[in-house]
């Protein structure tokens, strides 16, 4: 049955012509950083900076900011407390401090009595800021400027981004530059660049040149690297960076595609000492069963995307089932050596059930029509691979997504780590609104609500972090801590879904009416206190002005319901 279904694709996409934006592909001797869809040949995309941090969206920092009478989530897993007053000087939090009982009156004439700033955050929730381990930054065929995707980042309560790349070197390095000096309203950034990026040395094709890179990029402001497994990334290559880049402090990620999988799995990669394999890409192919590469159709053409895509869900009943020895034991071997999982579950859900992205609640009004156009299916829009997308490619992606789920929960249950991130930006994935859809795949593949939690402050901070050989600075409500904070009104742990900047909707039992409830509040970055609605507001005003300026309709009418404030 599985060859008769190929067959008749391969049929359907050999005769189907399609139409769409194309990607610029004119320098096919250059790779760059695809997404989801992996390094791609192609030409270098353009990016624009965005404005300076202005007062209208943020406050601060202050010489001491008080936010008062808060329900706290650590970050640690630990449970919620409160009330508490958490006390900000500068960027650092100084001290957190019972201010009550539950069910009695708060105490009065609490300290500090001299703050320059307060917050009442009575009856609201503060957790550390998330951390989102897999980003790129849209280039300009995606938005006016990169502004856009700070912004939604910021509005969803994230003040912490890998770039994996964020962009090419030269402009990564500069925005991590600005995020850190807070001149823009952004998250702070860490810096991946794939191998032989931004360097005039020519191509890395010996493990002598991949040492050499890796130098040349500890010493040009960048923190780790992303490989690919592209053809040219051997195994030896692979292996020689790794070492170099834990000699310089440095990280390390891996997409193993499939172009170098058969050669180089996740296993592979733990024994080589990868950090972390992000996607879920070597992973299976490393719980093969019955043979040592996956069973692909005679047909089979990487570059086409739908075959690509379609395809790769099919591994799903090739590998050694859940709870196996096998599976327990490929689990048990990448924790010996502390290889970090990062699913990024939300970069593929589109595949498994697609009239659900395309119909999301916050496409139409925070989505730019640019990034929506590279959403549609085409043959060079990479990543974009729908052509013909049916119920048996979903119902093997399900199946897919049933195992993987399994995976990582089963991981995370022996003691491993897994983290937090998106890869927005693809895939009708749309920045920010991607991060809680990943927290809700969390609890779909079985983690409890403080797991999650965990896993998006504590334990993607400490990824972050630990190549360097230094604690993690964020992550974590405590004093000494940088004051990177999620204020929201609706308690998470009962409803991750309330963390969406469309809100959500609920019935009042007393007007009979649905009302809309939810989104963050305030996300604090290094002691500076963004106002998350304006934030939104000022993406919804960038989305409309881009459809104006293009003729495209605006945005639908809102939900029947009223805000509640």
């Amino acid at each position: 049955m599985k060859q008769a279904f190929r067959a008749a694709a391969a049929l359907i996409l050999a005769t189907t012509a399609l139409t769409g934006m194309a990607m610029a592909q004119d320098d096919h001797d250059q790779w760059f950083a695809g997404g989801a869809a992996g390094a791609t040949q192609g030409s270098a995309d353009t990016f624009v900076q965005g404005p300076s941090r202005t007062s209208t969206e943020s406050l601060g920092p202050f010489r001491k900011l008080v936010i008062r009478g808060a329900m706290l989530i650590d970050g640690t897993g630990g449970p919620p407390r409160g009330p508490t007053d958490i006390v900000i000087e500068g960027n650092r939090i100084v001290a957190v401090n019972q201010a009550g009982w539950p069910g009695l009156p708060m105490n009065a004439d609490r300290e500090p009595r001299d703050a320059e700033h307060e917050i009442d955050a009575t009856g609201m929730y503060v957790m550390p800021g998330f951390v989102d381990t897999h980003v790129h930054l849209p280039a300009a065929d995606k938005a006016p400027d990169v502004s856009y995707a700070y912004k939604l980042w910021l509005a969803h309560g994230v003040t912490s981004v890998r770039g994996v790349p964020l962009a090419p070197p030269d402009f990564a390095s500069s925005e991590k530059n600005r995020a850190a000096a807070n001149v823009i309203a952004a998250p702070r950034i860490f810096n991946y660049q794939t191998l032989g990026a931004g360097w005039t040395g020519g191509a890395v094709d010996t493990p002598e040149k991949a040492r050499l890179w890796v130098r040349w990029a500890a010493a040009h402001n960048i923190d780790g690297i992303k490989f690919f497994n592209r053809p040219s990334e051997t195994p030896a290559i692979i292996a020689a960076a790794i070492d170099e880049a834990h000699k310089n402090g440095m990280g390390t990620i891996a997409h193993l595609s499939q172009t170098g999988v058969a050669s180089f799995n996740a296993r592979d990669a733990g024994d080589a000492h990868l950090d972390t394999v992000t996607h879920f890409y070597g992973h299976h192919e490393a719980l093969l069963k019955d043979a040592t590469i996956q069973d692909l159709p005679s047909d089979y053409n990487y570059f086409d995307e739908q075959q690509r895509f379609g395809d790769i869900a099919e591994i799903w009943d090739e590998t050694y089932p859940p709870g196996s020895p096998e599976w327990t034991e490929y689990l048990r071997h990448q924790k010996a050596n502390g290889v970090v999982f990062n699913p990024t579950f939300n970069i593929y859900a589109a595949s498994r059930d697609l009239m659900r992205a395309r119909n999301a609640d916050w496409n139409n009004r925070y989505t730019t029509p640019q990034l929506w156009s590279f959403f549609q299916s085409t043959r060079d829009n990479h990543g974009s691979y729908f052509y013909d997308w049916t119920t048996e490619h979903e119902y093997a992606w399900k199946k897919f997504y049933s195992n993987f789920f399994r995976l990582m929960n089963d991981y995370k249950n022996m003691g491993g780590r897994v983290t937090v991130g998106t890869d927005s930006g693809f895939i009708f994935k749309t920045y920010g609104f991607a991060y809680v859809e990943e927290l809700e795949l969390f609890r779909e593949a079985g983690f409890t609500p403080p797991e999650i939690l965990r896993a998006a402050t504590m334990w993607s901070a400490d990824e972050l972090a630990r190549p360097s050989g230094k604690a993690a600075q964020f992550g974590v409500v405590r004093p000494g801590m940088l004051a990177d904070l999620v204020i929201v009104k609706e308690n998470p742990l009962a409803n991750l879904r309330t963390l969406y900047g469309t809100g959500h909707l609920r019935l009042n039992p007393e007007t009979n009416k649905q009302e809309l409830v939810g989104g963050v509040s305030y996300t604090i970055k290094d002691g500076i206190v963004y106002d998350a609605k304006k934030l939104l507001a000022e993406v919804t005003e960038m989305v409309a002005s881009e459809k104006a300026r293009l003729g495209l309709p605006g945005p639908a009418v809102p939900n029947p319901a009223t805000v509640q404030e």
